[in-house]
């Protein structure tokens, strides 16, 4: 996310600051940090860190990126509105010396695709389309339930899209449940998407808002690349999955963290990635849990498509409780914007 821009600035210098020297006598000294914010996009920021001594720089922008300058000057563009504090640290061989400031950005998205639910019945049948099968056989999961386009299974109601697994027999599996995607509908490459939604609990419920890469059915998985906006496990309450499937970071090996939350199952959650050609990163209520670099050699530069899906036991959902019968995965909006 280094961006380059000519903009007018307006600019801010403060921060507390701290020496640290390893007694060699020669740490950087008299740090000073100017910062620049656009007037026009608050999300933009120009920095230009000086210290006598320093031989580089560190910008720690407090979401998880971390950028070095030798100059001491760098650009960045924030992609998540909100309260931040950003570190400069100057560094040579013999100690370092930081300042730390905090900073408020708003960042403004052109929408390009959204699903707002706000209407009753079937999901919307020019945005959605459904995979039909069984968890198990097609996906390679273990999986316990039986994916329909049935209204039993996926409706909206109360300007909310409910997806539901139900505990019974059908074509071979114990539960049913829906599989909702974008395929053939919508696609599209770098971008921020939001889905604001509630989990159910429940030992072996499965939740997942997730991307796959448009040239899956030519080139198969993992090579189309897999962006997990949010997993819910239901045996593991309040924690928060985010992970990236690549070659050679795939299934048990994929690219992944957690973050634990509060009020999963009760309260609605914005699970929100945001992706460009530089990074890519998955984000709860604007709080990070996982980023990626993006390189060329990663399949995260082409189209994605949008899936949303309950699934029931399998490898990651484990052993479902005896007495559930229903679980409900519910979904205020989804909502896609350019960067």
């Amino acid at each position: 996310m280094l961006l380059y821009f000519l903009l007018p600035f307006f600019s801010t210098l403060f921060g507390c600051t701290k020496n640290e020297n390893d007694g060699l006598g020669s740490a950087p000294q008299s740090l000073s940090v100017n910062v620049t914010q656009s007037t026009t996009n608050s999300a933009s920021l120009s920095l230009t860190a000086s210290a006598a001594n320093a031989s580089t720089y560190e910008f720690d922008f407090g979401n998880g990126d971390t950028l070095y300058a030798q100059t001491g000057s760098i650009q960045y563009q924030y992609s998540v509105s909100g309260s931040y504090t950003i570190n400069v640290t100057a560094i040579n061989s013999s100690g370092k010396i930081s300042q730390n400031f905090p900073v408020t950005v708003t960042v403004e998205k052109k929408l390009l695709w959204s699903d707002e639910f706000n209407y009753t019945g079937t999901p919307d049948p020019s945005k959605w389309t459904y995979d039909i099968g069984t968890g198990d056989g097609g996906w390679g999961n273990n999986e316990l339930e039986y994916y329909t386009n049935r209204s039993q299974n996926a409706s909206v109601e109360n300007g909310v899209l409910k997806i539901n697994a139900i505990r019974e027999s059908y074509n071979g599996s114990t539960f049913t449940s829906a599989r909702l995607k974008t395929q053939g509908l919508f696609d599209f490459k770098y971008g921020h998407i939001d889905v604001r939604a509630k989990v159910p609990g429940g030992a072996g419920t499965w939740s997942a808002a997730w991307m796959l890469g448009s040239n899956i059915t030519s080139v198969g998985w993992p090579a189309c690349g897999e962006v997990d906006i949010m997993e819910y496990i239901g045996k593991e309450p309040n924690k928060a999955w985010g992970t990236f499937h690549y070659p050679g970071h795939s299934g048990s090996t994929a690219d992944g963290a957690t973050l634990m939350i509060q009020n999963a199952e009760t309260d609605f959650h914005i699970y929100s990635a945001d992706w460009t050609p530089s990074a890519l990163s998955i984000y709860v209520d604007n709080k990070l849990i996982h980023s990626l670099n993006n390189t060329s050699s990663l399949p995260f530069n082409s189209n994605f498509f949008i899936i949303l899906n309950l699934a029931m036991g399998g490898n990651l959902g484990g052993a479902v409780d005896a007495n559930l019968t229903k679980a409900t995965y519910e979904v205020d909006y989804v909502r896609v914007y350019s960067n």
